[in-house]
């Protein structure tokens, strides 16, 4: 199992430092990439993603070589272009799986850097091998995955709503890369800012579990980053839908609100089931376009994805 991650947004968008971006991020248990790889005379791929899990097999292969015909059933995927991190879920997890089938041990950060995953961002890699609240310290000047420098725990109580918008998709491909390469400097002084807000708010008010600090700290900088954002994606969130939402649950209670990346997945955070589900009916219950199948209540993830070997009749099989 490897879960799927929330990107609340960057740090350094100068980059006069010599670092750029630096990300924070949170593994949830839901939703998750599931799959199941057992040993066969030839590959076989069985579910959803088969097209991207093939590019994954090829390019083991042709990096590492690491040949380990398999059946690769893959059981449950995270929803593509929402903001989940999908892409290096799915990645990640087939890898790890083929290198346990193989026999081989290659570290996740040089899975990630090989498989090409976190071109921007080091959260993906991170949640997938550690799990919880991380921070990563942007990309240098290689092309080195950045540096996690720092993992924190999320407190078991709160929760997080996630709010799904069917009907688009986030920024990517050759339209994300035009969207950094075309928006303005962002300014010096607001990296400044940021900073200090992480270091000396957002990061103590989680480690001491105090989510009014917490929270107001996470909004203010996803206002800030949503903005920024803003003449690429249409405003400060990717989907009118998800933001009017946000909007209600933050009238009702959510100490922290804002999308994931490039959305359009919108969160909310509340500081136990009880408050989240309440708030969830009550969306439910205005009858504009949220039900259960646009709405989930989400823990986060303490620990990274869990990779393990089942022994069988038919020999060995490692499930992810």
């Amino acid at each position: 199992m490897a879960p799927a991650r929330l990107h609340f947004g960057f740090i350094d968008l100068h980059g006069g430092l010599g670092r750029r971006f630096g990300s924070l991020g949170l593994a949830i248990d839901r939703p998750a990439v599931r799959l199941i790889a057992t040993r066969s005379t030839h590959t076989e791929i069985v579910g959803s993603a088969a097209e991207r899990v093939s590019q994954v097999v090829g390019a083991l292969k042709q990096r590492y070589g690491i040949e380990s015909p398999a059946r690769i059933e893959i059981e449950e995927t995270i929803p593509s272009h929402a903001g989940l991190g999908s892409g290096t879920q799915i990645t990640l997890a087939v890898a790890a799986a083929l290198c346990g089938l193989s026999g081989r041990t290659v570290p996740i950060l040089e899975l990630a850097h090989g498989l090409q995953r976190g071109a921007r961002s080091g959260i993906g890699s991170g949640v997938f091998e550690l799990g919880g609240f991380v921070v990563d310290g942007g990309r240098g000047d290689t092309d080195a995955a950045p540096p996690v420098i720092s993992r924190l725990p999320f407190p078991e109580a709160w929760r997080v709503v996630l709010l799904f918008d069917p009907h688009m998709t986030g920024l990517h491909g050759e339209r994300e890369a035009a969207a950094f390469r075309d928006l303005p400097r962002f300014p010096e002084r607001q990296v400044e800012r940021l900073a200090r807000l992480v270091l000396m708010k957002l990061l103590p008010a989680l480690a001491e579990e105090r989510l009014q600090d917490f929270g107001l700290a996470l909004t203010d900088l996803q206002r800030t980053i949503g903005d920024h954002f803003a003449p690429a994606q249409g405003g400060r969130y990717a989907s009118r839908r998800v933001e009017r939402a946000l909007l209600r649950l933050a009238d009702w209670g959510a100490a922290a609100f804002g999308q994931s990346s490039w959305g359009p997945t919108g969160f909310a955070i509340f500081p136990t089931h009880a408050a989240a589900e309440a708030a969830v009916q009550r969306l439910c219950d205005l009858r504009e376009g949220f039900d259960a199948e646009s709405i989930q209540v989400a823990c986060g993830c303490n620990h990274g994805a869990q990779v393990q070997p089942i022994y069988s009749m038919a020999g060995r099989v490692v499930a992810a």
